[in-house]
């Protein structure tokens, strides 16, 4: 292991044991950090002309040993500096504790049976109950943390036949995308021998004595991880039959980069298939199975917009989309006459988008955001607005469990210091409870969240939430975590993290923005975030970092900056184009090589989000803002520690592999340049709560140490 290991003696001074006002620095640590060597190849690409090198191309091996020694030696670099933290146990002990509350699912009914995940608060993955009625006794029907001594098999998802007999269930092992299949009898409660394998990216869709799902052909051995998904298929599985004999439903072979999923009408009578190119933009086929149809009908043709079938009522569908309405509204088509021009509006496009349709009883049930927080309404079927549903303070409804047979429903809600939340919610009385009551190891109303909005360098403005303990002191030496998306028209809504409380606790602000190609504001949002406008997204995170600092939330000096995978992508950019800005840098799971990320798995997907290195303009912007690519060798970097997972099979490893390995490499400053791999993990879903805790234990363990709080 000394072989690979150069000597870089970066002296660093880290200050600690602070009063929580600050006040006072001492010196408790110097040491010397020595990253691993990491040898350099020759591969060059030549790209319209210019010619990039790739000399880490190699950490693209996810299954050499090699890669497997290179790794072992990074991680050993990072677990010897976080060692030195004196309070590093500290931390990982009250985030036990802070963890450490029940929560549950909101129950699904399906034949006056519930159905819902509950953890007690500490084990590693969430329980499968089941429930006879809303006042029953909760039985246990599987447990996964019986499948995995190390905790990494999860339940990902499950759904309940029709008749109420046969419950499907797909599994996650290690954190991968790569899921199984198995059936239980709900009656006799034993499993079948039904298992199916190399699916991915499914729902179940119940229909007579079988299901649909989703899945790839078997991937060549070592590509397991890497390799390139290509010809999606749906499949019909009839119960207590092999996989083998399963029946093709639909693929396109012609088309090998696209995504199919099945959906089946509650009263199955339509199978309804849905095919994508990217992450949004949908078309539409159907079959009628009441009929026989043998051949499917294409009712909606190309991907500029997104369909979804909430309903469906005699012979026509009633569909969500983003059709010529960015805000989002409810249609109806007529099957017999489903020519573009005679679709119906029911509830037409509105100033706050429509997130959700639910039909509950004989009406829909709407929900919207507002500004980046949830509203709920009932409608009619007529599409006449009848009543609000009275929701808790700034939050998201995070599901909506009903049924169109019933007046009683389930929601979740959650807001930024309250973990998600059950309610029960009655249509005719239009009143909610709570199903279940939590207890917690902190208090919520300690805290206050307020939102604000802040010009970007373009003057667009843009939503903030502020989350901090009340009486907070705007004097600039609040330590303030400024987390952010910004893409694949996904919202960044209100959400509880257990480990943020770590830092309101400590005096800090949560501080999380709405930028610009998330769907906070519909499809034009979306759009002004995406491909050529990319940098839009960054100017709006460092206009955030510079409204947090002109305000006197925070200064440079107590600034953390965070995000997850397209966010990952975010910290990196923003960090190379303004490492003055930050005090501390946490890429996580990142898309960092923005040349190649559409080569592994499924990054052909985010294509439509990103633009290619295979189009000439789309190249150019690219390279410009690539985290791996504008590394710069001049430049004092703020602390940074990458974190990733050796089974994360959405963005491979080898993004951040070859980032820190560029960033160790041309980086001459004292702050540490660090990646932290996890083994048996991947993306995030999935993760057991005792590797959560590690993990965060860790990384607020860096951040503290490198803020020079003594926690």
């Amino acid at each position: 292991m000394k072989s690979l290991l150069k000597k870089i003696s970066l002296l660093f001074l880290l200050a600690a044991s602070i009063a929580c006002n600050h006040s006072e620095n001492k010196e408790i640590a110097k040491a010397t950090l020595s990253y691993p060597i990491t040898k350099k190849g020759d591969v060059t690409d030549n790209y319209f002309g210019t010619q990039v090198a790739d000399p880490y191309r190699w950490l693209e091996n996810d299954t050499s040993a090699e890669t497997a020694q290179w790794v072992k030696a990074e991680n050993e670099v990072t677990q010897n500096y976080l060692s030195q933290i004196p309070f590093r146990s500290k931390i990982k002990e009250r985030l036990s504790q802070l963890f450490n509350y029940p929560r549950c699912t909101a129950p699904i009914k399906k034949k006056n049976k519930l159905f819902f995940q509950k953890n007690e608060g500490l084990q590693n993955q969430s329980v499968l109950y089941m429930q006879d009625g809303i006042n029953g006794t909760a039985k246990v029907l599987l447990d996964p943390n019986s499948l995995s001594a190390d905790g990494t098999t999860t339940i990902a998802s499950f759904d309940v036949s029709n008749d109420g007999k046969y419950l499907a269930y797909v599994i996650a092992k290690g954190g991968s995308d790569w899921n199984e299949i198995f059936v239980l009898d709900l009656e006799s409660g034993k499993q079948l021998a039904d298992h199916l394998e190399w699916v991915k990216f499914t729902d179940i869709a119940w229909q007579a004595d079988g299901f649909y799902y989703s899945c790839y052909d078997a991937p060549q051995k070592g590509q397991e991880l890497s390799g390139k998904n290509q010809f999606h298929k749906v499949k019909y599985h009839k119960l207590k039959t092999l996989q083998a004999n399963d029946q093709l439903i639909y693929s396109n072979p012609d088309k090998p980069l696209r995504y199919h999923s099945a959906q089946v009408t509650d009263d199955e009578q339509f199978l309804i298939i849905y095919a994508s190119e990217a992450t949004d933009g949908t078309e539409l086929y159907y079959k009628n199975l009441k009929k026989g149809d043998k051949n499917f009908t294409q009712l909606t043709h190309g991907f500029e917009y997104e369909f979804g079938v909430a309903d469906n009522n005699d012979n026509s569908f009633f569909v969500r989309t983003n059709f010529k309405a960015p805000n989002w509204k409810l249609i109806q088509i007529d099957l017999k006459n489903s020519d573009e021009k005679n679709w119906k509006d029911v509830i037409p496009e509105q100033k706050n988008v429509m997130t959700g349709v639910h039909r509950m009883a004989d009406k829909f049930v709407v929900t919207r955001m507002q500004d980046a927080s949830a509203k709920a309404f009932v409608y009619n079927m007529n599409g006449q607005q009848e009543k609000e549903i009275a929701l808790p303070a700034i939050g998201d409804l995070t599901a909506f469990n009903a049924t169109a047979e019933d007046t009683i429903a389930f929601y979740s809600y959650v807001s930024f210091t309250f973990p998600t939340t059950v309610y029960e919610y009655h249509i005719n009385s239009n009143q909610s409870k709570k199903y279940a009551e939590i207890k917690l190891n902190f208090n919520p109303d300690d805290y206050e969240t307020t939102q604000v909005f802040y010009p970007s360098k373009d003057g667009t403005k843009i939503p903030l939430f502020l989350t901090y303990k009340k009486g907070l002191k705007l004097d600039g030496t609040a330590p303030t975590l400024l987390y952010g998306y910004g893409g694949f028209n996904i919202s960044v809504t209100p959400a509880f993290k257990a480990e943020r409380m770590l830092l309101l606790e400590q005096g800090g602000v949560f501080a999380s923005a709405n930028m610009r190609g998330g769907g906070e504001y519909g499809e034009d949002w979306h759009k002004a975030g995406t491909q050529l406008n990319k940098q839009n997204v960054f100017d709006d995170f460092i206009a955030a970092a510079e409204y947090l600092i002109k305000e006197k939330y925070t200064s440079s000096e107590h600034l953390i900056i965070s995000g997850r995978s397209n966010g990952g992508l975010l910290i990196g950019a923003v960090t190379n184009q303004r490492p003055d800005l930050f005090r501390v840098a946490l890429p996580a799971v990142g898309v960092m090589d923005m040349l190649r990320f559409q080569k592994f798995t499924v990054g052909w997907g985010w294509v439509g989000d990103y633009g290619s290195s295979d189009d000439s303009v789309q190249f150019a912007s690219l390279y410009k803002f690539s985290p791996l690519h504008t590394i710069k060798d001049n430049a004092n970097y703020p602390a940074i520690m990458v974190t990733t997972a050796d089974h994360d099979d959405r963005v491979v490893p080898a993004h951040s592999f070859k980032y820190i390995a560029t960033l160790q490499e041309k980086y001459k400053g004292a702050n540490p340049a660090l990646i932290r791999i996890e083994s048996m993990a991947g993306h995030g879903s999935g993760k057991p709560i005792s590797k959560i805790i590690d993990e965060e234990g860790d990384i607020w363990s860096f951040v503290f140490y490198n803020l020079g709080i003594s926690y």
